[in-house]
């Protein structure tokens, strides 16, 4: 049998492609990428697999809530459990105390959140061997990312032996501390075309906050995101980054934002908007909410279209953090559909010969 010729030309990359990765924690996708898990199923699912070896993700943050923090702490979580060493560097006197506030795992499927199933009814048209394949696909998402309970802390075992470097920004006059750490931390996960060894995760919150000495010397700030990206993409390892947009000027806010492999920003819920509860169904669950502005394209030209940009947190149980597209209530007092369900492209709800 004849070989298959490919074609190639001067545009075309050569890409080492690992096949499965070796170690805990890590997913291939298309085009090479290696991804790891955010710590949230559904963002994982959103950004098309997780955050891809070598990003760098930047999140706006909200002054009027802390939300950015569960992304903080999902993230970081993720990593201690699959073993993945560990840098954080927070505005505060003691950035190690913040490891006590970390989630823990599920502990058994019971648990864990159920959502439910929009497709109930036709599960007895789908054949048993389609049924099994699915599970076996759940199993190894179950293998690749953890539902975290954010009411519990995350145990000891996690933390004692874990490689993880925590960096205080408080009293620092420069950023030329953080940047050493760094360069230290990523200098362990050199990429390499033929395996993975390991990999890791660095997490950065309130970068540009005001707490800091150095927080009115901006040049030096997007001087130190530019060196951070610039390490990221030659490196095994995932960076995320907060900051709150406000306590820069413009320029700075867009420059940072350009940056960012991942861009992500966090609104708070107004208390009481009632017009707000009238037009969203679920509105007395959502703690806030989650907008999706940059998704990270690596060995590829081709955008990332999502479905949906704006995604509401809310915690299932008041324990498992969970991200859904937002429903419009409905305006006759009917049941509202959830995000995904098929309907006609046309706006009446009658059938007719144009409905496709």
């Amino acid at each position: 049998m004849a070989a298959t010729n490919v074609r190639s030309s001067s545009f075309s990359r050569n890409i080492s492609v690992v096949s499965s990765p070796q170690i805990p924690g890590l997913k291939c996708g298309p085009n090479g990428t290696t991804f790891i898990s955010t710590g949230i199923r559904d963002l994982d699912r959103i950004l098309g697999g997780g955050y891809p070896l070598g990003s760098l993700v930047m999140v706006m943050e909200d002054p009027e809530a802390p939300h950015h923090m569960d992304l903080l702490r999902t993230f970081m979580s993720q990593g201690l459990v699959n073993s993945q060493p560990l840098l954080y560097a927070s505005p505060s006197k003691d950035p190690r105390g913040f490891l006590g506030t970390l989630p823990h795992p599920a502990s058994s499927k019971e648990d864990k959140p159920t959502a439910p199933d929009p497709d109930q009814g036709e599960s007895l048209r789908i054949a048993w061997q389609y049924r099994k394949y699915m599970e076996n696909q759940k199993n190894s998402i179950d293998d690749y990312s953890n539902d975290f309970d954010m009411r519990k802390p995350l145990e000891r075992q996690f933390l004692s032996g874990r490689p993880i470097d925590c960096v205080s920004l408080l009293d620092s006059s420069d950023l030329s501390v953080a940047q050493d750490h760094c360069a230290t931390f990523l200098s362990k996960f050199p990429r390499n075309s033929s395996s993975i060894a390991s990999v890791g995760r660095i997490a950065i919150q309130s970068f540009c906050s005001p707490l800091c000495e150095y927080s009115d010397k901006e040049s030096d700030m997007l001087s130190f995101i530019r060196l951070l990206k610039s390490m990221l993409m030659v490196s095994n390892a995932v960076a995320i980054v907060t900051f709150p947009p406000s306590m820069l000027s413009p320029s700075s806010s867009k420059r940072l934002q350009h940056m960012a492999d991942t861009l992500l920003s966090i609104k708070a819920i107004p208390d009481g908007d009632k017009e707000l509860e009238k037009l969203l169904t679920g509105y007395k669950d959502i703690n806030g909410f989650l907008n999706v502005h940059k998704v990270a394209r690596i060995n590829t030209q081709v955008p990332v279209i999502l479905d949906a940009k704006t995604f509401s947190m809310s915690l299932k149980k008041r324990r498992f953090l969970a991200l859904e597209c937002l429903n419009q209530a409905p305006v006759d007092g009917s049941s509202g559909t959830s995000y995904g369900t098929s309907g006609s492209c046309s706006g009446s709800s009658k059938s007719g010969a144009l409905d496709f």
